[in-house]
């Protein structure tokens, strides 16, 4: 397995591109200055139950899972119209306001999030720690403070100096290959929980075993498309969000599932809900268990 390649995945709301402007400090031309205008990050509810300025509560309470303590994965992803996982080869430049406060919300509810370490690089990622509110949430929930973050990398070129592994609130978690660097392992190894899933290339199905082992049951994964492939193929995927971005981009940028599946099957999708914020659609879809 191959992760020494930046990928898009979902971008970090909290560690910005320097690169890229803010979506939510554009002014959109198309939307005069109105102060009667709806919050750009409100949230409707199309489908299967309709309602207005959807509160945060009640998209909790809608995207929590029954039952905790069965593993479960939810995949969360941005995209154009036309079908582009990135814009300018990032995917935070699809963003809208409304998808990262659902994106907040979804980090609020799992017990870990997990990352391709290529999508760590390119979209910024710094520490995964929660505000005083999520915080507070996850205490009254029953939850621990923050969740953990795990980085998924084959060759494990990390630096266990940077501020994800020197200033995580909790120990992290990098899961590797058998056939990883083994210096590379044990340096890690000082600042890091690393698990081994998979001889040369990645184990899916080790991996949610390994991180359900460790008490972590509820998996956010935030991408890239590599690693979305590796565990769509493997089978456990459980749940896939999507936004649809309104915009187009044209262009070469990769989607939001790479590699291939078992048989070249396409895996057959159950829509879960719709979500709307002015012009983007926020789709929940589940998949039937494999």
């Amino acid at each position: 397995m191959n992760t020494s390649q930046q990928e898009p995945g979902h971008p970090d709301p909290n560690q910005p591109d320097p690169n890229q402007p803010d979506p939510a400090q554009i002014d959109d031309p198309t939307e005069p200055d109105d102060p009667n205008q709806p919050d750009p990050a409100q949230i409707d509810s199309l489908w299967p139950t309709p309602g207005t300025a959807i509160t945060d509560d009640v998209l909790l309470s809608r995207y929590a899972v029954p039952d905790r303590s069965h593993p479960t994965t939810r995949v969360n992803f941005i995209s154009s119209v036309d079908g582009a996982a990135t814009s300018a080869g990032l995917s935070g430049a699809l963003g809208v306001p409304a998808d990262k406060r659902l994106f907040d919300l979804l980090r609020r509810l799992c017990d870990v999030v997990l990352v391709g370490a290529g999508t760590v690089r390119a979209e910024g990622y710094g520490p995964m720690v929660m505000d005083e509110q999520q915080v507070a949430w996850r205490r009254s929930a029953g939850l621990a403070d923050h969740p953990v973050f795990a980085i998924v990398s084959g060759r494990l070129d990390l630096d266990p100096a940077s501020r994800i592994f020197t200033e995580a609130p909790v120990r992290p978690i990098v899961i590797t290959t058998g056939s990883s660097d083994a210096a590379a392992r044990r340096a890690l190894d000082a600042v890091a929980d690393v698990l081994v899933c998979g001889d040369d290339e990645l184990d899916a199905r080790a991996v949610r075993a390994a991180l359900t082992a460790h008490g972590l049951p509820q998996v956010h994964c935030e991408g890239g498309p590599r690693l979305f492939g590796a565990l769509a193929a493997g089978g456990v995927v459980d749940e896939v969000c999507l936004t649809l971005s309104p915009m187009l981009v044209s262009g070469d940028a990769g989607r939001i599932l790479g590699g291939a599946l078992p048989g070249d099957a396409p895996l057959p999708l159950r829509l879960a809900q719709v979500l709307r914020s002015r012009d983007a659609l926020l789709l929940r879809y589940l998949l039937a268990p494999q």
